[in-house]
C-alpha cells in the first residue's frame, strides 16, 4: 500500500526538482526500480489466498482487494513506459542502437509484454473474452519474468517474493480442492441448480466457491458461485450438502444448462420432487475450491435488515437470510441477536424467475410466522413475462414495478422520504451533535447483483445523511457485485 502511494508521488516529485532540472531524464533507472518494486504487490493482491485476505477475515476476500492488483499493475506499466521512453531518448541523443545488446532488447521485450498484459486486462476485453484474457494473463506473466530477469539483475529480489506469494496460493488452493459427487437440475432454460453431496460444513453464509464440473469438454473451466445457504446444521432448510445456483450468463453456464436438460429424466425428476427427494437428477463429479469471500456485516447486531438482490444475486442474500433466521429462531438468539425486522427485496426480469428459489423463501416464511422476527418479501418484476407463473410465497408482494433502492430503504427504516433533491441535500448537510441519542437499533443493508444495483445501493445509503443515520442507530452497508 505504501508503494502504491509513493510511486505516483515519486514520479511527480522527481520529474522536476526545485531548480527546474530533470533528474529522471538524467538517470532513468529510478523509474525502472519503481516499476520492479510493484511486482510483489501485483502478485500479493492477485492471489485468492493472500495474507491480507486471510487476516482480514470474511467479507475482505480476494474479490474485494483485487482493485489494488489492477492499480499496482497500471502503475508498474506507467513507470516502465517512462523508464523505457527516457532510455530510448538517451540512446537516440547519443546515437546508440536501441535494439542489439541484450539489455536493450530484453527491455523492449519486457515493455511489450507489459503492454499486452495491460491491454488484454481492460474491462471490455475481460467481459467479452474472459477465457482469452485468462490464458494471455498466465502466459504473459511467465514471459514477463523471463524478459525482466534478462533485462536486469536487480529484478531478482522483487521476483522471488512474488513467486513465493504465487506458490503459497497454489499450495493452499491444492489443500482446499475437493472432488465430490453432485446432482444437477434445471428448473428452466436460465437456471441450473448444483447439489454437492457429502459436503456439510466448512463455510459461512454468503461465501462462494470456485466450481469445476466434469461434463462434456468443459472440465478444465472453473467459475465462482455463491452458496445458497448455510451448512445443514446451521440452516433453516431441510437439506444436506451444498447448493449452488448457476444462472445462464455465458458459454459455460449455457452449455451446463443444456447438458442438464438433455440428460435428466423428467419422470424421475417429477417423482423425486413429489416424494420430497432431491430435485437434482443428473449425477456428475465436481471439484470445488474454497470457500472465499463472505459478508463483512454481522446482521445479528442490527434491529432492521434490508436485503436487496438483482437476478441471480439472490443467491447471496438468500444465504444471509437463511443464516440470520436460523440464529434468531432455531438457535434462540443465543449470541444476543437483535434483529427484529427483515425486508427481502428481489428485482427480476420475469415472473417465471420467482420459481428458482420460491421453495426456499416459502420455507423461511413459514418458519418465521408467529415469531419475534418480522420478514417481508418484496419481489419487483421489470418485464411483463410469464405473469401466470407466480408461485405463492407467504408474506410476499409481487409487483410489476422498479422502485428506487432509496425509496425502499426509507420505507424499511421508517423514515419519511424527501420529496425533492433539495430537501435530501439539506438533510445531509444538517449539523449534528455527537451526543445525539440513537432512536433505533441500527440498519444493515446488503446488496448483491449487477454493478448498477450495487452503485445505487451505496448511493442510497450515502443519501440518508449523517443525521438520519444517527437517528436509526447507525447504518452499515455491504455489497457484492457480479461483474468482471
Amino acid at each position: 500500500m505504501l508503494l502504491l502511494y509513493l510511486t505516483p508521488t515519486e514520479l511527480v516529485q522527481s520529474t522536476f526538482d526545485l531548480h527546474g532540472s530533470h533528474p529522471i531524464s538524467d538517470s532513468p533507472l529510478r523509474t525502472g526500480f519503481l516499476a520492479v518494486a510493484q511486482i510483489p504487490i501485483v502478485f500479493l493482491f492477485a492471489t485468492k489466498n493472500s495474507i491480507l485476505s486471510l487476516l482480514l477475515g470474511p467479507g475482505n476476500g480476494y474479490e474485494k482487494l483485487n482493485y489494488i492488483h489492477r492499480m499496482s499493475g497500471r502503475l508498474m506499466f506507467l513507470s516502465a513506459c517512462i523508464h523505457g521512453s527516457l532510455w530510448i531518448r538517451n540512446h537516440l541523443q547519443y546515437g546508440l542502437p536501441i535494439i542489439g545488446q541484450q539489455k536493450e532488447t530484453s527491455g523492449v521485450a519486457t515493455l511489450a509484454v507489459l503492454g499486452i498484459i495491460v491491454l488484454t486486462s481492460l474491462r471490455p476485453v475481460r467481459r467479452l473474452f474472459y477465457q482469452v484474457f485468462f490464458v494471455v494473463h498466465v502466459l504473459t506473466f511467465v514471459a514477463f519474468f523471463v524478459t525482466v530477469r534478462y533485462h536486469t539483475l536487480y529484478a531478482a529480489p522483487w521476483i522471488f517474493p512474488a513467486l513465493a506469494f504465487f506458490g503459497a496460493d497454489a499450495f493452499l488452493r491444492f489443500l482446499r480442492y475437493r472432488i465430490k459427487d453432485a446432482k444437477l437440475s434445471a428448473p428452466d432454460q436460465l437456471m441450473t441448480l448444483v447439489h454437492v453431496q457429502d459436503c456439510d460444513d466448512g463455510w459461512l453464509a454468503g461465501q462462494h466457491v470456485q466450481l469445476r464440473v466434469f461434463f462434456s469438454n468443459r472440465a478444465f473451466e472453473s467459475h465462482p458461485f455463491t452458496i445458497l445457504s448455510g451448512p445443514p446444521n446451521r440452516s433453516c432448510f431441510n437439506h444436506s450438502g451444498m447448493i449452488l445456483a448457476a444462472r445462464v450468463n455465458g458459454d459455460w453456464t449455457r452449455e451446463l444448462n443444456a447438458y442438464t436438460r438433455n440428460e435428466q429424466d423428467p419422470s424421475v425428476c417429477v417423482s423425486e420432487k413429489q416424494s420430497g427427494g432431491e430435485r437434482s437428477c443428473v449425477p456428475v463429479h465436481v471439484m470445488i475450491d474454497g470457500p472465499y469471500g463472505g459478508s463483512s456485516v454481522d446482521l445479528g447486531q442490527y434491529e432492521t435488515v434490508l436485503l436487496v438482490a438483482g437476478g441471480s444475486g439472490a443467491t447471496f442474500t438468500i444465504g444471509l437470510l437463511d443464516d440470520i433466521v436460523f440464529r434468531c429462531i432455531k438457535a434462540g438468539r443465543r449470541h444476543g441477536e437483535r434483529t427484529r425486522r427483515i425486508e427481502f427485496v428481489w428485482y427480476i426480469r420475469s415472473f417465471g424467475h420467482i420459481a428458482w428459489f420460491a421453495e426456499m423463501l416459502t420455507e423461511i416464511a413459514i418458519l418465521a410466522a408467529g415469531t419475534s422476527l418480522d420478514i417481508h418479501f418484496s419481489i419487483f418484476v421489470t418485464c411483463l413475462c410469464d405473469p401466470e407463473a407466480v408461485p405463492f410465497i407467504p408474506n410476499s408482494d409481487v409487483k410489476l414495478d422498479r422502485p428506487p433502492v432509496y425509496t425502499l430503504l426509507c420505507e424499511t427504516a421508517g423514515l419519511s422520504r424527501p420529496s425533492s433533491l433539495e430537501s435530501a441535500v439539506a438533510e445531509e448537510d444538517k449539523p449534528f451533535s455527537a451526543a445525539q441519542p440513537h432512536a433505533g437499533g441500527g440498519v444493515a443493508v446488503c446488496a448483491s447483483g449487477p454493478e448498477s444495483l450495487v452503485v445505487e445501493t451505496r448511493n442510497a445509503v450515502a443519501r440518508l445523511g449523517v443525521g438520519n443515520a444517527l437517528k436509526l442507530g447507525g447504518v452499515v452497508v455491504h455489497v457484492e457485485s457480479f461483474a468482471l
